[in-house]
C-alpha cells in the first residue's frame, strides 16, 4: 500500500521528477551552480530588487533595532510598527482602504477563501488557477466550480445555474504558466450582474503592470468597488516575501478575525516589511524597470518568432516556449544549462499533459545582449528546434 519509491520510479521513468540545485546568487541575474556560470532566466524576481542595496540595508538596520525573528502571531506579540507601516503604506499606494500582511502567498489564499466562504457557498475558479487558488476553494468547504481558460461565456453560465449562498469568483491577474492577463473587465462585470465578489491574486502583475506598478487591476481601471479583494505577494517584484490582501475595511476587518492562516502563525520578520517598505518607494518611483523588461520582452518574442519557438500571447515578464512533451522540455532545459543559461522546465501536473515547457521570465537587470545570448542557445538545442518546428 506504501510503496513510495515504485511511485518515485514512475515519476523518474516520466520525466516528472523535481530536483533541487543550490545556487549562490553572483548577481540579480547570474548565480554559480558547484564551478558553474549560469544565467538567470527563470528567476520572479522581475524588477531586479532582490539583491537591491538599499533593500539590505533597510533590512540590516531593522535587524539592528528589532531581531531577525518577530517571535510570535500578529495577535499576541508578532505585530510590530514597521509592519503597521508596511500595511498603511501599502493601502495608499493600491488605493485601498486597508491592508493585511500575510507570511506567504500561499497562505494568504489559503485563508482568505477559507475566512469567506463554507458550505453552501459557491467558488468559481479559472482552470489555470495557481495551485494555491484551487487548493483554498476545496479546503473552504464551498463547493468548487472551475471554468474553462478565460472563458467568460462558460463562466456566466455557471452562475446562472448555480444561485444558492455566497459565490466567490477568483481568478489570478497574470497567469504563472502562460504569462497572459485574465480577463479582468469582464470577470467585474459578471460579478456585479451575478452579486458575486471578486477575488484577485496579483501575485505576478504587481509592481510590474500600471502606470506606476499597481498591477493588473490598475492598468484594467479597476477599483476596490469593483473588485473587493487584491492579493499580491511580496517575493517577485517587490525582492523580498511575504503576501497581502487589500481591499475596503469592512472585508479586511472580517479577514483580520477570521483568516487562519494568518491568525496562527507567526508574523513576517519586521527586518523583511523594513525592506519591503523600501522596495514600495523604488517600485513607485524607478519606472525604468518596468520600461526595460517591456523593451526585453518585445525583442525576445520578435526574434523567437522569427526561430519558430511556439509562444504563448504574453504581454508579461512570463514568456513561455511551448515544447509538449515533458521528456523532451527537461532535455532542452539540460542543453540550455550545458551552455551556461537556466531555465525551467514545467511539466505535468504543474501545466496539462501535452503542453510542457520553458518557463523563460525576465528581469530588468537583464540586458539586450542577454537576451541575444539566450535566443542564440534556444537555436542551437535540437531537441527544442525539432518540437517546436515541425
Amino acid at each position: 500500500m506504501w510503496n513510495l519509491a515504485q511511485g518515485l520510479a514512475e515519476r523518474r521513468a516520466a520525466g516528472l521528477e523535481r530536483h533541487l540545485r543550490a545556487l549562490q546568487p553572483v548577481d540579480g541575474v547570474r548565480a554559480r551552480h558547484g564551478r558553474q556560470e549560469l544565467l538567470l532566466f527563470c528567476s520572479n524576481d522581475y524588477l531586479g530588487l532582490a539583491g537591491d542595496d538599499r533593500l539590505r540595508q533597510a533590512f540590516t538596520a531593522e535587524a539592528a533595532r528589532s531581531g531577525v525573528g518577530s517571535g510570535a502571531s500578529h495577535f499576541v506579540t508578532g505585530h510590530r510598527p514597521v509592519h503597521e507601516a508596511l500595511e498603511d503604506r501599502l493601502a495608499e499606494w493600491l488605493q485601498r482602504d486597508r491592508v493585511l500582511l500575510f507570511s506567504s502567498g500561499y497562505l494568504a489564499n489559503l485563508g482568505v477563501i477559507d475566512a469567506l466562504v463554507g458550505r453552501g457557498d459557491h467558488v468559481y475558479q479559472d482552470r489555470l488557477n495557481h495551485a494555491s487558488l484551487l487548493d483554498g476553494g476545496r479546503l473552504s468547504g464551498a463547493r468548487l466550480v472551475r471554468y474553462a481558460h478565460a472563458d467568460m461565456r462558460q463562466l456566466e453560465e455557471r452562475l446562472r445555474r448555480e444561485v444558492a449562498g455566497r459565490r466567490l469568483i477568483v481568478s489570478d491577474g497574470v497567469f504563472s504558466m502562460d504569462g497572459d492577463i485574465a480577463p479582468l473587465p469582464e470577470l467585474a462585470a459578471l460579478a456585479a450582474r451575478h452579486d458575486a465578489a471578486l477575488l484577485v491574486d496579483d501575485a505576478h502583475g504587481f509592481g510590474v503592470l500600471g502606470d506606476t506598478g499597481c498591477g493588473s487591476l490598475q492598468q484594467a481601471g479597476l477599483n476596490q468597488d469593483q473588485v473587493p479583494l487584491l492579493i499580491g505577494t511580496l517575493g517577485k517584484a517587490a525582492g523580498t516575501f511575504g503576501a497581502f490582501v487589500a481591499g475596503p475595511h469592512a472585508w479586511i476587518a472580517h479577514l483580520r478575525q477570521q483568516a487562519r492562516t494568518q491568525i496562527y502563525t507567526t508574523a513576517p520578520p519586521p527586518a523583511l516589511a523594513a525592506a519591503t517598505l523600501t522596495a514600495i518607494e523604488i517600485l513607485g518611483r524607478e519606472h525604468w524597470r518596468r520600461q526595460q523588461l517591456q523593451s526585453l520582452i518585445a525583442q525576445f518574442r520578435t526574434r523567437a518568432t522569427q526561430l519558430g519557438l511556439r509562444l504563448l500571447p504574453s504581454e508579461t515578464p512570463i514568456q513561455p516556449v511551448v515544447v509538449g512533451d515533458a521528456a523532451a522540455a527537461v532535455d532542452a532545459s539540460r542543453a540550455l544549462e550545458q551552455r551556461g543559461i537556466l531555465v525551467s522546465a514545467i511539466r505535468p501536473p504543474t501545466v496539462p499533459e501535452g503542453s510542457a515547457r520553458l518557463r523563460v521570465t525576465f528581469s530588468a537587470l537583464h540586458t539586450a545582449a542577454d537576451v541575444e545570448l539566450l535566443l542564440d542557445a534556444m537555436a542551437g538545442v535540437p531537441a527544442l528546434r525539432r518540437e517546436v518546428s515541425g
